[in-house]
Order: structure tokens, then sequence, then C-alpha cells
């Protein structure tokens, strides 16, 4: 029995956005982002500091996703695109509103330090000594890093922290999925509550290293654990102080999560048989598949029903009847009519 989420999303519009262009206007359009991998893209808006855009998408995710992102851009011709602002929802925010997200929520800066994506696998263990215990980290490798180089890519290494000291693994070039199997050892001291820090970075030769994310381990668990190994999600850094940059605008959205549980192809056998069986006796059947759509689906979605619908009949070789069918049931309407 597999799983999925299904998203609706409704782009709606922006107010007060600042304005980015030498002419005291904006280009503003909008790129969703689901745990930092873009989906959607807007179309732009031109000269506008009020955009409006009421598009809508229909995106089937997996249950494990985190958070959805929703940017502001401003286009730009000649150079990069300015970020205006983003906002952000978690999977469990969207979760407790069950009839959907709707409303306006003000724009909030883009902190390059928050923006990380990732995981990082780690084998960790407490080593016993003579006189006293080691914490040992292996740092085995990372998946789906954030490319933060022209190139497409980024060139990451790691820090380990712990009781002041710092290590550093080699840097890959080029890669969002290096592998490292490095290892590092810390003296380990009883009753210790500092938690190991991991940090992954991107190197550069001349610019600041950019920052990738962490993972903060409970030492005193660990302890008890003795070892853990696994894949690490790595976290933004929120220690820094963030200094606000003024009214950055406000977006309207309508966001709707759906979880639903998708059986075994066979369970679905018997209806599938039923349907086939109504489209193939036409008219003179009992005349039962349009009428139960018509009340257990709304307008808004019967579309994509009968959509589902067409390409199921387009399998079984009956997408003719089956639209025969509807303009027999929509002729004879239009007669007692």
């Amino acid at each position: 029995m597999a799983k999925r989420s299904s998203l609706s999303i409704r782009i709606v519009e922006g107010k007060n956005l600042p304005a980015k262009d030498i002419t005291g206007s904006s280009d503003p359009y909008c790129i969703v982002k689901v745990d930092n991998e873009p989906i959607i893209r807007t179309a732009t808006v031109w000269k506008t500091l009020c955009p409006f855009w009421g598009e809508d998408y229909q995106v089937h995710l997996p249950p494990t996703f985190h958070t959805v992102a929703f940017y502001v851009m401003d286009e730009d011709a000649l150079s990069r695109d300015d970020v205006i602002g983003k906002v952000c929802l978690t999977r469990d925010a969207l979760a407790s509103h069950p009839k959907g997200f709707s409303g306006w929520t003000h724009l909030v800066e883009v902190d390059p330090n928050e923006e990380v994506q990732g995981e990082i696998h780690l084998r960790l263990e407490v080593v016993p000594g003579v006189h006293a215990s080691r914490l040992r980290c292996a740092v085995l490798e990372a998946r789906d890093l954030a490319p933060k180089d022209r190139n497409g890519a980024s060139d990451p290494f790691v820090r380990v922290h712990y009781n002041g000291r710092t290590q550093e693994t080699s840097v890959v070039k080029k890669s969002c999925y290096p592998r490292w199997n490095e290892t590092f050892d810390f003296e380990l001291e009883k009753g210790a509550s500092e938690a190991l820090l991991v940090e992954a970075w991107d190197w550069d030769l001349v610019s600041r290293n950019d920052f990738l994310g962490k993972v903060a381990v409970n030492v005193q668990r660990l302890c008890s654990a003795q070892q853990e190994e696994g894949w690490f999600r790595l976290q933004p850094d929120q220690s820094k102080s963030r200094q606000g940059k003024g009214n950055l605008g406000s977006l309207q959205l309508e966001v709707r999560l759906r979880d639903e549980t998708v059986l075994p192809s066979v369970c679905y056998q018997p209806l599938v048989q039923l349907l086939c069986q109504e489209v193939k006796l036409g008219t003179q059947g009992p005349g039962r598949l349009i009428p139960v759509i018509e009340e257990t689906t709304s307008a808004e979605c019967r579309q994509e029903v009968a959509t589902t619908l067409l390409k199921l009949f387009l399998g079984q070789g009956l997408a003719k009847d089956f639209l025969d069918l509807l303009f027999q049931l929509e002729l004879g309407r239009t007669s007692e009519a």
C-alpha cells in the first residue's frame, strides 16, 4: 500500500512589494520549492508592485516532504534576478488546516544560512578507553546538498566541533553527493552536556565559504545508546539575529494538503470492470455512472475526474464509447430542456 500527498496550490496575488528596479517598480514572479527543489514558476507580471497571477497547480509529492516555500522574485533582463522575499509553510502547518490554508501572509527576508537542503550520513559511537572514553564521528557521505556555485554544484567539506576542538574533512570538488569516509575522535568528558556539532560547508577560493547546513547530535543520548548510524537531515543556522529590512509586501495564497493512500492495482479491478460494463452498455444500461460522478464531486474537480476516467477507458479501449455515452446523455438533457 503506497501513500502520497497531493497539494492544491493557488497563487493569487501580491501587494505592497518593494521596488527593485530603477524605474521605481518591479517585475515579479513566483517560484515554488518543495524541500528547496523548484517545482513551479509563475508568469512574470511586468512593472507593478501589486501583481495578480491567479494561477492554479496540482502536484503530487511523497508524504515525507518537509516544507513548501514560495519565493517572490524580480526578473531582470541583464543581471541576476532579485529575491524579494518568501513565504514558507511546513507540512505540519498545512496538515493543521484540513480545509486548506487561505489568506494573506507577509513575505520574510531570505537568509542564505536558512536556505539548506539535503542529508548527511554519520556513524557515531562511544569508544571505551583505559583512562577516558572517546567520541568517534565517522563522516561518510552526503546527498542532495544545495548547489552554491555557478556550475550548479558545490565543493563541500565538513567541520566537526566538540569540546573546544574542530576537525575538518577534505574538500570534494564539484559535487552535491560527496563521499568522505573520514573518522574523527574527541575526548569524551563524563557528564558532558555539550552537543556534537557537524556542519557542512561549500569551499570557495576567493569569497567566503557558504553554509550548507548542520546537525547537532545529543551526546548524552549517544552515551546511553553507545552507537548510532543513519542519515541526518541538515538544519539551517538560526543562531544569528536577523535584521529586518522593512516591509517586503504580502502574498495571497490558497494551499490545501491531501494525504492519499494508493492501493495495489488489483484492488481496483472490480471497480474498473463495473465502469467498463457501464460504458459498454451505453444508454441501454442502468445509467448510474454519470449521476454518481455528479453527486460525489464538486463542479471544480469534475473536469479532473472526467480526464482521469478518459485515461482509464483509453487503456481499456473504450475511450470512444465513453465519449459517445457522454454525448448521448448531454443530447438527451438538451432535448428534455
